[in-house]
């Protein structure tokens, strides 16, 4: 078990709504993501586009749009910037209480109950579920109020059932939250997301959150479950992903536009990250539609 400490979003449906949704023209609206956390459920559709997510203590790369389901506090970041070039955004917020307490527990929601265990390690769903339940997503606010509560079950049926989906954290994460780590690990995960692509010295991160080299070390393992030089890599490969998929250039190129100094270390590095080398994975990014 993992302990992360995110900020608190505080979610209000609004008078007269157990269910809070959101959708969003404007592709530029998450212009500051923040690592955050709030115990409704959340499922989110991503009209096209392309992007990171990071969930729990993972990072990883989508593309042609995505379909996530995040348990109750389950930490993250925004899944949209100025860069997604997504042309939407639905985003679906509810109590897993909202129907009452005990409304999954009942055998016809054998299905369901499942599908909100699964959630608290963060589920992507793919292929046809993605774009057949996005569509079903963006219609909802048109609904009237009991037909969309109906909607939105039939949708969550639909989840539970499918076999079109993967797990992002192999372990559940566990929360305490507080506004003194809040702060330190939205200060870390900004400066690698700035610069990455530049060697970051323990010292150079440590010193950003005024802390010994050997407390940070310390520190960072406690909080994500992974060493720093561990995340910071992971994070490298994704981009790396991200490059192959969209960027017509050379892999010696991504190599070093990813922050990686050295061609061998990154190829092993890349292989043992996705089970293959980064021009088998080019390759099998053109066959595949998603």
């Amino acid at each position: 078990m993992k302990t992360v400490k995110p900020l608190l979003e505080k979610i209000d449906p609004g008078f007269g709504n157990s269910v809070l949704i959101r959708q969003y023209a404007d592709p530029c609206r998450n212009k500051s993501p923040l690592w955050h956390v709030h115990p409704e459920l959340e499922l989110v559709y991503v009209n096209g586009g392309t992007g990171k997510r990071h969930i729990g203590n993972q990072v990883s790369y989508y593309q042609n749009g995505d379909l996530i389901f995040l348990g109750s506090n389950l930490p993250h970041f925004g899944f949209t910037d100025r860069l997604t070039g997504n042309k939407s955004e639905t985003v679906i917020q509810m109590r897993q209480e909202f129907l009452g307490e005990a409304f999954f527990d009942v055998p016809e929601m054998h299905s369901i109950r499942k599908l909100l265990d699964r959630a608290q390690q963060g589920i992507v769903f793919h292929g046809k579920t993605k774009r057949r339940v996005g569509a079903k997503m963006e219609k909802l606010n048109s609904k009237e109020p009991f037909e969309r509560i109906i909607s939105l079950l039939k949708i969550m049926q639909d989840l539970a059932t499918t076999k079109e989906y993967s797990l992002l954290n192999s372990e559940r994460i566990t929360l305490e939250i507080e506004p003194q780590d809040n702060k330190r690990m939205n200060q870390i995960f900004a400066h690698v997301r700035e610069n990455f692509q530049n060697s970051i010295p323990l010292p150079e991160i440590a010193d950003q959150v005024s802390m010994t080299v050997p407390a940070f070390c310390r520190y960072f393992k406690k909080i994500s479950g992974k060493t720093f030089t561990q995340f910071v890599n992971e994070y490298r490969l994704v981009h790396a992903v991200k490059l192959l998929s969209e960027q017509p250039i050379s892999i010696t190129e991504i190599c070093y536009r990813s922050g990686f100094n050295n061609f061998s270390h990154f190829n092993k590095q890349f292989r043992e990250f996705t089970g293959k080398s980064p021009s088998a994975y080019r390759n099998e990014l053109r066959k595949v539609v998603s």
